[in-house]
């Protein structure tokens, strides 16, 4: 009697089945989402989140579960005309939201572009490193989460670990991440980053002023991105790589706001999105001011 052969089950299919039924597991043991939870149950759960890391950081750190602010919804614009490439904002970026040191972890990648090419990424190079900047003859073009409204990633998690929050910002709980990247995939920006190894912070360098979906210690195996600095922006602050920039390249504004910055340059200025022909949407645009 011939043994019927087993169908092959191929490594994508596996993870897939994989993930569906951590999916069911985590959406059928409780709420989903950060609105979701009873708030006598999320106090608790922050207050644990706060003792476990203060104890970890040797001085006290708070954790904020703001929600967002009525009536806004957060949109940033970028002066390609102005930036010159010094990388301020990445290295603000990394101590405002705890990012590991060591391995290094960078949620704004800057790139160098000649101006005879113009916005190419084929040729694009997010490694310069001249003597000096701006070098002669190249132009720089920042890209983090373009905060979409039509956002791909948050379609393709299994777990419902990220979403688009009303006032646009799309964010990750990471207590539900479980590390599958199928978000990294879905990003067509590659502004999505995964830890790969237990990040590593200076003692002296964590930032004690965190939010629940910002900025507060991630563990090993989830993804982690842009936030526009939740914990700064909801409290009525700039993100940190807008107060940094020498050059005033970076804007920041409430895209309902008809009298706002950010509403005068999408009226006024020479616009554009990163992969327009895609339809994500983004709240993150590019001008020229001169």
């Amino acid at each position: 009697m011939t043994t019927p052969e087993k169908p092959k089950v191929s490594r994508r299919l596996f993870a897939a089945s994989g993930a569906s039924a951590a999916a069911w597991v985590l959406t059928a043991c409780g709420p989903r989402r950060l609105h979701e939870v009873p708030r006598d149950r999320l106090r608790v759960a922050i207050r644990e989140m706060e003792r476990k890391y203060s104890q970890q950081a040797g001085k006290e750190v708070k954790v904020s579960d703001a929600g967002a602010l009525p009536g806004v919804e957060f949109a940033y614009a970028l002066d390609i005309s102005r930036c010159i490439g010094c990388r301020r904002c990445v290295y603000a970026c990394v101590e405002e939201n705890n990012q590991s040191r060591n391995p290094q972890l960078h949620w704004i990648k800057v790139l160098s572009m000649e101006k005879e090419k113009g916005v190419d990424f084929s040729h694009a190079d997010p490694y310069y490193h001249p003597a000096t900047v701006p070098e002669e003859g190249h132009f720089y073009v920042p890209v983090a989460c373009q905060q979409c409204k039509n956002p791909p990633c948050t379609k393709v998690c299994p777990t419902g670990a990220t979403w688009t929050e009303p006032d646009g910002i799309v964010v990750i709980d990471y207590d539900w991440c479980i590390g599958c990247r199928y978000c990294m995939a879905a990003c067509p920006y590659g502004a999505r980053h995964f830890n790969w190894a237990e990040p590593v912070l200076p003692a002296d360098a964590v930032n004690t002023d965190t939010h629940y979906l910002g900025n507060r210690p991630r563990p090993k195996g989830v993804v982690e991105k842009c936030t526009f600095c939740i914990q700064r922006t909801r409290a009525g602050k700039y993100p940190a790589c807008v107060d940094v920039c020498p050059a005033g390249a970076r804007k920041f504004g409430n895209l309902l706001d008809k009298d706002s910055e950010i509403r005068y340059i999408i009226e006024h200025k020479r616009v554009l999105v990163l992969k327009e022909e895609l339809n994500t949407v983004p709240r993150f645009f590019y001008f020229y001011a001169t």
